[in-house]
C-alpha cells in the first residue's frame, strides 16, 4: 500500500525520501532520515520503530547492507516489514518479508533506492529510480521528479491519499519535512508538490534563522517591519 524512494545526494551529502500511499499519514509512521547518517523507510504493515534502529546501526559504523541483516535477524515479525535504508557513504539495502502485500518491487542504484508493495506493476521503482536519476535542480526536485514518475508507472493499485517528503542537511532537524496526511480527493502527491514548490525557496532562510536569527532574512508578512 506504499511506493517510496530515498537517495543521498552525493553533491551536497543530504539524505532524503519521499513517499505515497493509500493508507492516512503515510510518511509520519514510514520515513526516517539523519542527517549525515542515512535514511530509511519502514513500511508495507509498518512498525515504525525499526526506521530508527537501521539508523541506530549505521551511525555506529554498520553499513547498510550489514544493519539491514542485523534487523532482519533480531526484528519481530519481519515477514510482515518491507525496509529499505541508505547509508553516508550510498550504499543501500532492502528487505520484503514474506508477507509483502500484492505486487511488490525494488529498483536501486547509485546512491538510491525505492521500492513498494500494492502496486499496479513490477516497474513502478524503476521508474522512480530513472526519475530521480533523470531530473536536475535542487535534491528536492529530484526527489519530487522521483515519486511523479512512480505514479505516472502506475503506483499504487489504487488511489492514493497520503504523501511525505523528508530531507536532512546537516542539523538535527530536518531542514524539509512536508505532508499531505490525507485527501479525499487522491491528488496527495500534487499537493506535496505544491507545498515543495512554496517551501524551496524559503528553505534556507529557515535553516538560518534557526542558526542565527540576527542575520536571517525578513519574514515578508504583514506587520514585520
Amino acid at each position: 500500500m506504499t511506493f517510496s524512494l530515498l537517495a543521498r545526494c552525493a553533491r551536497t551529502g543530504r539524505f532524503g525520501m519521499v513517499i505515497s500511499s493509500s493508507s492516512p499519514a503515510v510518511a509520519a509512521r514510514c520515513a526516517h532520515a539523519r542527517a549525515g547518517v542515512g535514511v530509511a523507510a519502514s513500511q508495507n504493515i509498518t512498525d515504525p520503530a525499526l526506521g530508527p534502529r537501521l539508523l541506530d546501526l549505521i551511525e555506529r559504523g554498520a553499513s547498510a547492507p550489514e544493519a539491514m541483516a542485523q534487523v532482519v535477524a533480531e526484528a519481530p515479525f519481519v515477514d510482515y516489514r518491507q525496509l529499505l535504508c541508505v547509508d553516508r557513504e550510498g550504499r543501500v539495502a532492502s528487505h520484503s518479508g514474506g508477507k509483502t502485500l500484492g505486487i511488490w518491487a525494488l529498483a536501486e542504484g547509485e546512491g538510491v533506492i525505492a521500492g513498494g508493495n500494492l502496486l499496479a506493476g513490477t516497474g513502478v521503482p524503476k521508474a522512480m529510480v530513472a526519475g530521480f536519476n533523470a531530473a536536475r535542480g535542487d535534491f528536492g526536485d529530484r526527489l519530487m521528479a522521483g515519486l511523479k514518475a512512480g505514479a505516472a508507472a502506475g503506483g499504487e493499485a489504487g488511489p492514493v491519499h497520503s504523501a511525505g517528503l523528508l530531507i536532512v542537511d546537516g542539523e538535527s532537524w530536518p531542514v524539509a519535512s512536508l505532508r499531505c496526511d490525507w485527501d479525499e480527493a487522491a491528488q496527495p502527491i500534487e499537493i506535496l508538490a505544491r507545498a515543495w514548490e512554496v517551501y524551496a525557496p524559503q528553505m534556507a532562510a529557515y535553516v538560518q534563522r534557526a542558526r542565527d536569527p540576527r542575520e536571517a532574512p525578513s519574514y515578508g508578512v504583514p506587520g514585520d517591519e
